[in-house]
């Protein structure tokens, strides 16, 4: 079934970021380049996780759906961006626009999702260590990920929806690189009541699930690590997970920054702005932090350039 607005609406306008050629041609060059490296970026740490055979255990396989959502994630935004500043045209059709929305609530709740689910792997892996193989096992791993797609798949097929029964106004322009949903809900016509209650229910609940599985896992996890009478050991402990807890911090943060800042000092621009910390920046970022910060990872990657050397003429 395509998607069929009620209003006579077929196409909305993305203002992005700037109307002048010159700061256009910076931005397409910023934005490719970011995207080409997040999108290489995780990729390799997806190559390396599957062809490392030491790093098949349930971190790494966390680790590898975590990359994948990254590049999922920043793919449903950038291109079209990237796109539109090329062709110097900035409509998206109603359809496209939808499914934009669809993609971008899946991968960001999946993302949030993936990292709760990663904040119990090391709360098991510290907490309880000698039990961990027989909790983590490769059943339940494999379930935790399934369990994911399917309820953020269902989570963001119910927004999508209720945003498909709302009529929008002749004002066509989203002040954003993207089809979000609060700049959606600000052109509708109609009152978006059952859209907001949805939002604050369901979406604060799963929200609400995924920030309590990571502050009970962590409080857990820096009390069993301050019972460790050695230094050296505590250094050890904090190491298994401080890659985890800076990717936690950092999307978390920026999110938080966007969808809960107070509408006093909320703006259009600044909203798109910080809007590219979470959408852009973070999956930029997470390959690094994961593989400058793991000794596993880089000796991973150290084995593919190796290899890759020796193959090439």
């Amino acid at each position: 079934m395509g998607w069929e607005n009620l209003s006579s609406i077929s196409e909305f306008f993305l203002l992005g970021f700037s109307e002048q050629k010159e700061q256009q041609e910076v931005l397409f060059g910023l934005f490719l380049s970011m995207y080409l490296v997040t999108v290489s970026g995780n990729l390799l740490i997806i190559l390396a996780i599957v062809s490392d055979a030491q790093l098949h255990t349930p971190m790494y396989f966390f680790l590898a759906n975590l990359s994948l959502a990254d590049a999922c994630f920043v793919s449903t935004t950038v291109p079209k961006m990237l796109a539109n500043i090329w062709i110097q045209n900035q409509v998206i059709s109603y359809a496209g626009c939808l499914s934009q929305l669809y993609f971008f609530m899946l991968f960001v709740m999946l993302e949030a999702f993936l990292l709760a689910v990663m904040a119990y792997d090391r709360y098991v892996a510290i907490c309880h260590p000698l039990h961990y193989i027989l909790v983590m096992s490769p059943g339940l791993c494999v379930l935790l990920v399934i369990a994911c797609w399917i309820m953020n798949a269902l989570h963001s097929l119910l927004h999508t929806l209720l945003m498909n029964s709302l009529s929008f106004c002749a004002d066509q322009e989203i002040p954003h690189f993207f089809c979000d949903i609060n700049p959606l809900l600000s052109l509708s016509c109609t009152d978006p009541f059952i859209n907001e209650l949805v939002i604050f229910t369901v979406g604060g609940l799963a929200g609400l699930v995924c920030v309590l599985c990571l502050i009970i896992s962590y409080a857990y996890i820096f009390s069993t690590i301050l019972k460790i009478p050695s230094t050296q050991g505590k250094r050890k402990a904090f190491s298994t997970c401080s890659s985890h807890l800076s990717v936690v911090s950092l999307f978390f943060g920026t999110s938080f920054c966007v969808y809960f800042s107070p509408p006093s000092t909320r703006s259009a621009q600044m909203g798109t702005i910080a809007s590219v910390m979470y959408t852009v920046v973070t999956p930029m970022l997470n390959p690094f932090i994961y593989s400058l910060r793991n000794r596993d990872i880089k000796a991973s990657l150290r084995k593919l350039m190796w290899v890759r050397k020796l193959h090439s003429p």
